[in-house]
């Protein structure tokens, strides 16, 4: 706010630039959750060491994005995104080096991640500007979908696989979008103004 009580444009074009920044990186992200989910929906008879290795490498890569996307924007609740990049990264390996065979330790793995994901995600888009309704709306997916694979511990592979694979697909689509929209951040702002 300058001496008039007037917001700065240039200040308000380098917020939206900040915030435009990674928008490519939510779309590669996205673009590979709806990938992973497809790969999962594709398989009906799918085996639950194959499901625990698919889950383990997007877990690891989404863990690799978040920590550098942290490192990327500055925003609040920085910490608690880095703190989230480096869990998925660590279940991620343990799933794909040594994948677990019982279904309920992979649905318990799988559901509390995607529970923490959503309660992460949620915290951070109070702390971020701009598009908030679709942050919040990409947490409350992660969070519902762990929610429901945690509530039913006998819950099979093939139930296990669609509940995962829908997930998956639904976060990707949203996340996409989130991605396209940021990415006409600094348009929708307008050119920056002329220097003094």
């Amino acid at each position: 706010v300058n001496a008039t009580g007037r917001t700065n444009v240039g200040d308000e074009r380098d917020a939206g630039v900040r915030a435009a920044g990674p928008w490519w990186l939510l779309l590669i992200a996205g673009v590979l959750s709806v990938a992973v989910g497809i790969i999962i929906l594709a398989k009906p008879a799918i085996g639950l060491a194959t499901l625990a290795v698919v889950a383990g490498i997007f877990m690891l890569l989404d863990g690799i994005f978040e920590i550098f996307v942290s490192l990327l924007v500055a925003a609040e609740n920085r910490t608690l995104r880095v703190i989230l990049g480096v869990v998925s990264a660590l279940v991620g390996v343990v799933l794909i080096r040594h994948p677990i065979h019982g279904v309920v330790a992979i649905a318990l793995l799988l559901g509390l991640w995607l529970m923490t994901s959503g309660v992460v995600r949620l915290v951070s888009a109070f702390g971020q500007e701009g598009h908030r309704v679709w942050r919040i709306f990409v947490s409350l997916i992660d969070l519902g979908a762990g929610i429901i694979i945690v509530s039913t511990p006998g819950i099979g592979v093939a139930t296990l696989a669609l509940f995962a694979g829908l997930a998956f697909i639904l976060r990707g689509l949203v996340t996409c979008a989130v991605g396209w929209i940021l990415r006409s951040a600094p348009d929708e702002i307008g050119p920056p103004p002329p220097a003094a």
